[in-house]
């Protein structure tokens, strides 16, 4: 595979991440409109996005994508404002190259650059453990849903972090509002819930 770099989203992107999350997610609406949203919500922290692009014979293509959004940590002293790192998508011919590493390992440097303490994600542990984040409930932290499949609720804890800052995530209205937290019906089903 030819190298990729890894930059800020820009607006000309849109319609490129777009398609990249149609086909890395097999839904042409779900987490693209989620896409859409986040970009402009009101938030804790301003959304942080970045691509992967490669050079090709048509110029330079996206064929990653990483959204940082802003959401709260509910903790005894006060809320924290965190990131939950969710969508990341690889173009279905370049999954396993790495790009979605890079993606992450950038977002998570963008984010303790910044100083935010903690980012959360729902996902496949065995990836992402391998990737700086580890299961949050058994670090304290309490789920914004029951519908997390086991293993799949992960947090990293960043340099800023300090040990009072456990409690509930709380994200942002518009993942509830695309049904983007947990699994539901026949997703929950598939993975053994109830």
């Amino acid at each position: 595979m030819t190298g990729h770099d890894i930059r800020l989203e820009q607006e000309h992107d849109h319609a490129a991440v777009r398609d990249l999350h149609t086909r890395a997610f097999g839904d042409p609406d779900r987490v693209p409109d989620l896409v859409d949203d986040l970009r402009t919500a009101r938030a804790s922290l301003p959304p942080l996005s970045l691509v992967a692009t490669v050079d090709d014979a048509e110029g330079e293509r996206v064929v990653g994508h990483v959204m940082l959004s802003g959401c709260r940590l509910d903790a005894l002293e006060r809320l924290v404002a965190v990131y939950t790192l969710s969508p990341l998508g690889v173009l279905p011919e370049f999954q396993r190259t790495g790009i979605g590493t890079a993606l992450i390992s950038e977002a998570l440097s963008a984010a303790d650059a910044q100083g935010v303490p903690l980012v959360f994600l729902e996902g496949a542990p065995g990836y992402y453990s391998e990737r700086g984040f580890d299961n949050a409930d058994r670090l304290g932290f309490r789920p914004p849903t029951l519908r997390y499949p086991p293993g799949a609720y992960q947090v990293a804890r960043l340099s800023a972090y300090e040990d009072w800052m456990l409690g509930t995530l709380v994200y942002s209205d518009v993942f509830w509002e695309h049904d983007c937290v947990g699994l539901r019906g026949e997703r929950l089903q598939r993975v053994g819930g109830h």
